[in-house]
């Protein structure tokens, strides 16, 4: 069995506070900050090395970055995968959903024939929760979404669980699919030195717009049909008053203020 997982870098949370927005493109600036697993990949890529166990078969992990998110891609072949392949170009640069989907998807179609392609539900610089969808699409593959847990069955059946509103539905169907995970499906494991030492073996390649079979203009920032309006730093107007008192007088003067100014 085979079983592709999207990745991608994001920045690291821990230094959020760098983060800043180009005003020419209206995008992110990546330059000089640490990048992560998106944490909604890493329990795709959980999944994925959880059916291996079972199942047989290899883990490809697929990322659209830069080159120098290739530490980022080490990570994945640390947790367990088995090779990674780098879609990097600046052609792609500044993509949208609709432009990160159809290169991603012209890599799986590369890499040749698979089972699964697992996703992250959603990814925390972004949180569009478009990009399984739309590359299952590309890939003419039913697609499942907010998946919570993976069966397989007697021959090719799988079942498979999507969670919805106050619940979930159960879902029979057969590979190949694409599937985007939540957080609930399982915990990703644990990575020791010895796994960090072994991914220092492993394949990461890399492969540009010349590499891939790209028939449309979709990809990168002129590409993209989802273009950013316009973006500006709204402007601080309030201000905070401290109130004197006790905790009960405080009370009263809050519950006065907020019957003048017609709240209550």
């Amino acid at each position: 069995m085979r079983t592709i997982v999207c990745v991608k870098p994001v920045p690291d949370p821990k230094h959020w506070n760098r983060l800043q927005l180009d005003p020419a493109t209206k995008t992110l600036v990546r330059t000089g900050i640490p990048g992560t697993i998106n944490p909604l990949d890493r329990h795709a890529l959980e999944e994925a090395l959880v059916l291996r166990e079972k199942f047989g078969g290899d883990v490809i992990v697929l990322s659209m970055a830069p080159e120098d998110a290739r530490p980022v891609l080490k990570e994945a072949l640390a947790m367990g995968a088995d090779r990674a392949v780098l879609l990097s170009d600046r052609a792609f640069a500044g993509s949208d959903t609709l432009g990160t989907a159809y290169v991603l998807s012209a890599g799986i179609e590369k890499i040749g024939s698979f089972d699964l392609v697992l996703c992250g539900e959603e990814t925390i610089d972004g949180g569009t929760a478009q990009v399984s969808a739309q590359v299952a699409e590309f890939l003419s593959v039913p697609n499942l979404m907010h998946v919570g847990a993976v069966e397989a069955l007697a021959g090719d059946l799988w079942r498979v669980r999507s969670h919805i509103e106050h619940g979930y539905v159960v879902v029979e169907i057969r590979p190949p699919m694409v599937l985007s995970v939540v957080k609930a499906i399982n915990q990703p494991r644990y990575v020791t030195m010895m796994n960090i030492l072994e991914a220092e073996k492993k394949e990461i390649l890399i492969w540009s717009a010349q590499d891939v079979d790209l028939k449309e203009s979709w990809a990168g920032l002129s590409g993209s049909p989802t273009q950013m309006g316009d973006l500006f730093s709204p402007q601080r107007k309030g201000k905070a008053e401290m109130l004197p008192g006790d905790p009960e007088e405080k009370a009263r003067l809050l519950a006065d203020r907020l019957h003048r100014l017609g709240f209550c």
